[in-house]
């Protein structure tokens, strides 16, 4: 589960300017911006199932 959490932030970091450049480039701005925000949400949701909260078991 470590590797996950440590591996979440890194892959999102990388994914979002990975991703929306080349959907921008291939498909056009409308899909780029809905690109932008379901990979930023998805990113969002990952981070907070992930997190390690102090003193949550």
């Amino acid at each position: 589960m470590r590797l996950v959490v440590a591996f979440t932030p890194v892959a999102g970091a990388l994914a979002f300017p990975l991703i929306v450049p080349l959907v921008l480039r291939w498909v056009g701005l409308p899909a780029a911006v809905l690109s932008a925000v379901l990979v930023g949400t998805l990113w969002f949701v990952l981070m907070l199932r992930t997190a390690e909260m102090p003193g949550h078991h």
